[in-house]
């Protein structure tokens, strides 16, 4: 790298001109490619994000915890290798192409699937790769070499394989089942993809005319479309109320169907009438009832959910919700609608479609759960794979002690084609990973699989050869949101346990929701997400990356808004502020690696303890997935220990006469420093990478990313260093906020008394500096003198004599002055509290904020008393 003259090293530090120059540095250096070799591996495969996806806050998150991991495992001498990559996203991305292309006057079904499907190819080289341009304005590592696409020809060929192994074995099969369908995008979905919304609606009550008698039957729904396509009404066999007409038939109403009343234990009698319509194509519990007691199963909806040519003439066609305030009026208006009542329930919604999921009796291809749960439920078990935090296994063993068959075919063109081919004359089933070679014979199967029965093999098919398999397989980590357990994390185990015969990862840690403010969960619809490049953009990726870790706790939502940034970005300038000092004090001392363990004294033995201390508690909280708590040891060293007390406690070192101890002093705060910005560095890449460079003459393609993490010198623990260093911290701090408390200017030098036994010369030296103490006199019988200022520190006690320094008369008279103020604020704020009025009828937060301020003064009051006390 060029050499920089360390005057002309800028005041602040600026993200923007430092960002894209080492990105490029890191990309054309090939810093972060990986290949198998003779170290340990670390593996992590990047959660793929939807091509339709757009960098969120939840990313930032979920990727910077990813990066510092990768990152770190590099430096401690394993072989990193992080696989970035895009999922195909069925769903999402056929429908926003089928929406591109109406906006330009293209209907899907006229162009056909081939064609479809090349402007679903096209839509994704210019839009798909978005997301990852993005990312890499984060600062990740990723291996951008090995970058995968769910619909790689190589990747999609492992899927098919898997799908056609899982069939030879008997464990996929084709079969009738209710499934969730979205009329949107007219597919069938999974139970993880309905998101259920309370609704206020209403609840019907419709008249069954009892065929042969002259009494009605009442039924309830909530759904009265569905009632063409009712082939029963069940009762309990226990009901006195209608065990004279179990085994009559009803003439629905409207399509004028007879349809037998039976008797079932299912049917509640308490609930409303006791009487319950049954639609056994329509509903899953009517569908079990019309098994059992084999009814007719008339499906009344096309894919649409448009009413078909099962329903009377004039009803044909409509939409399901139209169709409803028809069969409403009709029932209405011919005197059989016994009530309509107000009626609040849960309804299914798609995730994708974001509309009500219709249960829709559908042949579908499902994947058998019992076989492949058993041994992902015991590997959790076990602790084979470990969940960060634990609770989350409750909710994975629920899930999986409970699971049913997986549906994974989907009625979409973009996917992978389920490799299925039908005979045209026999009708034979062919299921290979290559088609049929008379093929001309044959019809493939039309439905795709599910996205997420491709991305349940990510873990190993992202691996090319059976060498990156053995090597990088099983990956070590998995970071995801808890949201996909089941979609996503509970499938990759059971995938990874039966192909691989082994877990994918060994550890899964969960991110944490980020909410506004107001702890609202961040979305588009909401308007609280702020677009994680203009954060950048305003405060540098070093910053946002600091800042949203040092704001998640394990396991806990993250209440975010762009100003917290501010606390990332003052910390960036500290550390670039620290390096500054220290290399412009470079150009006059000459830096020796030979001095750097010459001309110790306490400053250095205290540091040097410190920073070992640190990078033992840093290890045990990253090896512990506590990666919150990991940035808060890191802030405490960086900002108090080294910033704010060594390099003040080394100033007059470097300032004084002896050129030696200058040399040695600079050289060994260099080291530290830069020992220090190696354990920054994963956390804050940029800003880190731009001093390191700085520190010494580096050579082309040497990046702080592959330098050796620094390891524990426990011998370097210094207790007596510590606990000796504390003293003079509280010293010092209980001196400062005296000459605060009694308006003594900083720069005004005072005569300090220091009754205690436990500080020696050495402290005393620094306690002068740092306080600016002229005269320090210290012992174990030193007497308080009249007018002076106290303060109690553990065992020792601090006296300031006053006269000289301050007009004690002025003082007290401006402290009287202000108890006086703080009494009467006081008194009006108790007044207030006392007001149960106030108390029951204001917000809580206001009331909360009332108090807090009433705390607040209660012990300034304190404080001030006891300042006037000691001046009198």
């Amino acid at each position: 790298m060029p050499e920089t003259k360390f005057s002309e090293i800028p005041k602040a530090y600026d993200p923007s001109k430092s960002e894209d120059k080492w990105y490029k540095y890191w990309l054309d250096n090939k810093i972060f490619h990986s290949e198998p070799n003779d170290k340990p591996s670390f593996t992590i495969a990047i959660p793929p994000p939807n091509i339709t996806g757009m960098l969120t806050m939840g990313h930032i998150l979920n990727n910077t915890i990813q990066d510092v991991y990768t990152r770190l495992k590099r430096m401690q001498g394993f072989n990193s290798c992080w696989v970035p990559g895009t999922d195909h996203a069925s769903i999402a991305t056929e429908t926003k192409v089928t929406k591109f292309l109406e906006e330009k006057g293209i209907n899907k079904y006229k162009i056909g699937r081939e064609e479809f499907i090349k402007h679903c190819q096209e839509w994704r080289k210019e839009y798909g790769g978005i997301i990852i341009q993005q990312l890499k304005k984060l600062g990740v590592s990723c291996d951008w070499n090995r970058e995968r696409f769910t619909m790689d020809d190589d990747y999609y060929r492992e899927v098919i394989k898997a799908f056609v192994a899982l069939y030879k074995e008997g464990k996929i099969y084709r079969g009738y089942r209710m499934v969730n369908w979205d009329p949107a995008n007219k597919s069938a979905i999974s139970n993880e993809e309905v998101l259920y919304r309370t609704v206020n609606g209403k609840l019907w009550h419709f008249r069954y005319p009892v065929i042969g008698t002259d009494k009605f039957i009442i039924v309830a729904t909530t759904r009265p479309e569905t009632m063409l396509g009712d082939t029963g009404v069940a009762v309990n066999p226990n009901d006195e109320r209608y065990k004279d007409i179990i085994g009559k038939k009803v003439k629905l109403p409207i399509v004028g169907r007879e349809i037998p009343i039976f008797a079932d234990e299912y049917v509640d009698m308490e609930f409303g009438t006791g009487a319950v319509k049954v639609t056994p194509a329509h509903d899953v519990n009517d569908y079990e009832l019309g098994k059992r007691h084999k009814l007719e199963i008339i499906n009344i909806f096309n894919p649409d959910a448009s009413t078909n040519k099962n329903v009377p003439d004039w009803l044909q066609g409509l939409d399901r919700f139209d169709a409803r305030k028809k069969v409403v009026e009709w029932f209405e208006k011919n005197n059989l609608m016994e009530k309509i009542e107000d009626y609040q329930n849960k309804v299914g919604y798609s995730e994708r479609g974001a509309v009500p999921i219709e249960p829709y009796l559908s042949e579908q291809w499902f994947m058998k759960m019992e076989y492949l749960s058993k041994p992902a439920l015991d590997v959790v078990r076990k602790g084979k794979v470990k969940f960060y935090p634990a609770h989350w296994e409750k909710t994975y063993f629920h899930w999986m002690e409970n699971i049913s068959d997986w549906c994974i075919s989907r009625q979409l063109w973009w996917g992978h084609r389920i490799p299925v081919w039908y005979h045209k004359q026999t009708k034979e089933i062919y299921c290979e990973v290559d088609p049929p070679k008379d093929i001309e014979n044959y019809t493939q199967d039309e439905d795709v699989l599910d996205t997420w029965a491709s991305s349940w093999i990510w873990a190993h098919a992202i691996f090319r050869t059976e060498k990156e398999r053995k090597y990088y397989y099983p990956t070590s980590m998995l970071v995801t949101g808890p949201d996909i357990i089941f979609f996503w994390v509970a499938r990759m185990i059971m995938a990874g346990m039966h192909f691989m015969k082994n877990i994918p990862f060994k550890d899964v840690y969960f991110t944490s929701i980020i909410r506004d403010l107001q702890g609202r969960k961040m979305s588009k619809s909401l308007g609280n997400s702020p677009d994680p490049l203009d954060v950048i953009k305003d405060y540098g990726a070093d910053a946002l990356r600091f800042t949203v870790l040092y704001l998640a706790p394990l396991g806990q939502d993250v209440l975010f808004s762009t100003e917290k940034c501010d606390f990332g970005r003052n910390f960036a300038n500290k550390i670039w502020n620290a390096g500054r000092f220290l290399l412009m004090n470079a150009e006059n001392i000459k830096v020796n690696d030979k001095l750097i363990n010459s001309h110790i004294d306490f400053a250095d033995e205290w540091i040097i303890s410190r920073f070992n201390e640190t990078l033992e508690e840093f290890n045990n909280a990253m090896d512990s997935f506590e990666m919150n708590n990991a940035t808060k040891i890191i802030y405490s060293f960086v900002w108090n220990d080294f910033c704010d007390w060594y390099i003040e406690m080394i100033k007059n070192r470097l300032y004084g006469n002896d050129e030696e101890i200058k040399s040695a002093v600079l050289t060994r705060a260099l080291s530290i420093f830069e020992n220090m910005l190696m354990m920054v560095h994963p956390f804050m890449p940029f800003i880190t990478e731009e001093i390191w460079q700085l520190t010494k003459q580096r050579k082309d393609g040497e990046s702080i990313s592959t330098s050796e993490f620094p390891k524990v010198k426990k011998e370097l623990i210094n207790q007596k260093a510590d606990r000796d260093m504390e003293v003079v911290v509280d010293i010092v701090t209980a001196i400062r906020n005296i000459r605060g408390e009694m308006n003594i200017p900083p720069s005004k030098k005072i005569n300090v008394l220091l009754k205690s036994n436990e500080v020696g010369e050495r402290q005393i030296d620094y306690i002068k500096k740092l306080a600016k103490v002229e005269e320090l006199n210290a012992g174990e019988k030193i007497a308080k003198p009249k007018a002076s200022a106290s303060a109690v520190v553990k065992s020792s006690e601090i006296y300031i004599p006053l006269e000289g320094l301050i007009d004690l008369d002025i003082e007290r008279q401006r402290l009287q002055k202000e108890i006086t103020r703080l009494e009467g604020s006081l008194s009006g704020i108790e007044k207030k509290l006392s007001n149960e009025k106030f108390v029951s009828g204001a917000p809580a937060d206001i009331v909360e904020k009332e108090r807090t301020k009433q705390k607040d003064w209660q012990e300034n009051l304190k404080k001030l008393k006891e300042i006037l006390e000691n001046l009198n």
